[in-house]
């Protein structure tokens, strides 16, 4: 017996896996207000599942692809008429309500929908858990490659443009890790929690960084603090494993911001 063949064990590693490529990567959601955008990627996932599993592909290259198409969508489609947010609600919803009808149509397929809206990271193969390191590698190395040129798009588009770098060139890079993300995590914790992964240690880890780098090392500590809580806690208590996860990174993002302001206050 090896050490991958404990369910634990591979769950573990997946929610630490997705934890340390969202973390940073929701640093950037947080700072461009994206979350709504991360919202209606991930939501987009599950019509991704639908297809593949109506053309017997991997689920992952299908939530993928429909991610990134989601994704490039909605960037193609911003400031044409509609608020961005309208835009969003509009996609978002229209996605996922086409993901679960399609799911409806596929004939002789048995899905379990809450795995996929929720997450069944218990469920985690050996292939599924060397896909997720893969795509969070990727995007971590993708993170590191780019992060000057991202962080300066994010901070001053006027400033990133007079130095040679295109604000939507980056725009477009995160796009790509965004998608990746999503369809790498939609086994961990679900379409419907995606975004609370992105957006919630990153939130949780700005009162306590005083440097962006700070910040993207403190959510990625953040999340995986979370899942790996997260899942002492599920086993203890037969909770479902990812809203556990979600729940406890909520808890440090109360507790990193009711002890920021206390700090704040002894020293004022």
């Amino acid at each position: 017996m090896t050490l991958f063949d404990s369910f634990l064990t591979r769950a573990t590693l997946a929610g630490v896996g997705v934890a340390l490529a969202a973390g940073p990567l929701g640093c950037f959601v947080v700072w461009r207000r994206m979350a709504y955008f991360g919202d209606a990627t991930a939501h987009a996932s599950i019509l991704g599942v639908a297809l593949a599993l109506a053309f017997s592909v991997s689920v992952f290259a299908g939530a993928l692809l429909v991610s990134l198409a989601m994704a490039l969508a909605i960037t193609l489609l911003s400031g044409r008429g509609y608020g961005a947010d309208t835009l969003l609600g509009v996609l978002a919803h229209s996605a996922l309500a086409a993901g679960l009808v399609a799911v409806s149509f596929l004939p002789g397929v048995r899905i379990d929908l809450m795995a996929y809206l929720f997450g069944d990271i218990l469920a985690v193969g050996k292939l599924d858990l060397a896909v997720i390191w893969a795509g969070a590698a990727l995007v971590t190395g993708l993170l590191a490659w780019r992060w000057q040129s991202l962080l300066t798009a994010t901070l001053n588009p006027d400033l990133a443009q007079a130095s040679g770098i295109d604000p939507a060139r980056e725009q477009m890079i995160l796009t790509i890790a965004l998608a990746v993300v999503v369809a790498v995590a939609i086994k961990v914790v679900g379409a419907l929690l995606i975004s609370a992964l992105l957006v919630i240690p990153a939130a949780a880890a700005r009162p306590l960084s005083s440097t962006p780098e700070r910040m993207a090392l403190m959510a990625a500590a953040i999340g995986a603090a979370s899942a790996l809580g997260g899942m002492q806690i599920s086993y203890s208590f037969d909770t479902p494993t990812g809203p556990t996860i979600v729940c406890l990174a909520a808890a440090m993002f109360v507790l990193a911001n009711t002890g920021a302001r206390r700090i704040a206050r002894r020293f004022r």
